[in-house]
């Protein structure tokens, strides 16, 4: 399997999984970088984020174009915002077209969300056959999630 880790991460919580899912699955990893700054202190971060998802943000990915046909599988990380997506997978996804691939997803969150996430970004992929999902609460204070993580990746090869 020729897998490939996209992923964006807010606050680092989704790039400790995303690292440890490519680093069991020997998979490439690429790191989501956009041209906006979200707000990163107090309740700004939350309205800018919502707002965003809300509206339907795409932002401009600075990332070197992927070639995508050298990958099977592609697992997709994302914070959960607003009981969605990050923007940037948005981005991702709409730059992107995304079709015949065999997609896993995983989030990471706060507290919740995560299923409707998982059935947003579903629904923004069509085309692809969707072999796992999973969340992760907090991984930056519960590392069990790494544990976690690296089982969830062996099960997909």
């Amino acid at each position: 399997m020729s897998a490939l880790v996209v992923y964006f991460s807010f606050e680092g919580n989704t790039k400790l999984v995303a690292e440890k899912i490519g680093e069991t699955l020997h998979a490439d990893v690429v790191e989501l970088k956009t041209s906006k700054n979200y707000p990163t202190g107090g309740i700004g971060k939350y309205f800018w984020g919502g707002k965003s998802v809300i509206f339907g943000d795409k932002p401009t990915l600075t990332n070197d174009r992927i070639d995508l046909s050298h990958y099977d599988t592609i697992i997709i990380g994302t914070p959960v915002w607003a009981g969605s997506f990050a923007p940037p997978i948005r981005s991702f996804v709409n730059d992107y077209q995304i079709r015949n691939k065999q997609i896993a997803i995983f989030a990471s969150h706060g507290g919740g969300g995560a299923v409707k996430c998982f059935a947003k970004l579903k629904e923004a992929l069509p085309g692809n056959k969707f072999i796992g999902e999973t969340a992760y609460v907090e991984p930056k204070k519960n590392q069990e999630s790494l544990v976690s993580a690296a089982k969830w990746a062996e099960g997909l090869i």
